[in-house]
């Protein structure tokens, strides 16, 4: 398994022979509904996009996961699996193969990833978008990817996962607390999954953000200190700080059941 993180929630995920590109906000600038005044993330230069794309995958419909720009620069052609909401950004776009996943609903990729929707984040009053889980069919290998660290309680139903991708720190805003859930949340998760390795994500790179938003949000939290935190609650995951657009190799090793 190779993985290559983009900035923000940005991925390209190598498994199963496969190439997935996860949430990708690869050019132009990242606002919401156009208000730049109220947020606004930018970087120096637009990222290549990756060569030989498979699939499309997308957890939620706002734009720092099914951005406008990067989606419009993509082959309409390649399939896309999405939550029902960013099915829908896709399909105004003209994409040709889109699979919506509602929660707890599969989907076999060339026969050697199985997706399967579990629920993730709050989205508005009513709307909750997806994480997912992406299973190496020959291997069993399993990658778990959250964005913003709501874990449904269901996770704890499935015996172990591999590698985990979600925020491992806070960000939070005054009165409101935490909209980007990493720390406790990421340690719940870390004791229901037993991964081997976790990766944060939703944080960091080379990217800038603006606006009236961004001036509120307070970052609490590190990831030497979450390290600190799985020792001190005995368990062995490797935390790996992976740098912008650098491809790595996430070596795992094959769990022996129990008797």
């Amino acid at each position: 398994m190779y993985l290559t993180w983009l900035d923000n929630n940005s991925w390209l995920l190598e498994i199963g022979g496969q190439r997935i590109l996860l949430d990708p906000w690869l050019v132009d600038v990242l606002t919401f509904g156009g208000q730049d005044w109220f947020f606004k993330g930018s970087r120096s230069h637009d990222r290549l996009i990756p060569e030989n794309i498979d699939l499309i995958l997308l957890s939620q419909g706002l734009e720092d996961h099914a951005h406008p720009p990067t989606l419009k620069r993509l082959d309409r052609n390649i399939p896309v699996v999405a939550s029902p909401n960013a099915a829908k950004v896709v399909q105004q776009l003209n994409y040709t193969q889109v699979t919506a996943l509602a929660h707890g609903e599969t989907f076999v990729f060339n026969q050697s990833v199985e997706i399967k929707a579990t629920p993730g984040s709050q989205v508005g009053v009513t709307l909750v978008e997806n994480g997912y889980l992406l299973k190496e069919l020959e291997s069993d290998f399993t990658l778990y990817y959250e964005p913003h660290g709501n874990h449904s309680p269901t996770l704890k139903e499935i015996a172990s996962v591999d590698v985990v991708i979600t925020p491992l720190i806070d960000l939070a805003l005054p009165l409101v607390g935490s909209i980007i859930k990493g720390n406790k949340c990421a340690l719940e998760v870390a004791q229901w999954l037993q991964p081997q390795v976790m990766l944060s994500t939703a944080a960091g790179g080379d990217v800038v953000f603006e606006g009236l938003l961004n001036s509120f949000v307070q970052t609490k939290g590190s990831i030497e200190e979450f390290r600190s935190l799985l020792v001190k609650n005995n368990l062995l995951a490797r935390v790996i700080d992976p740098k912008p657009g650098e491809r790595f190799e996430v070596k795992l090793e094959k769990r022996v059941p129990l008797a």
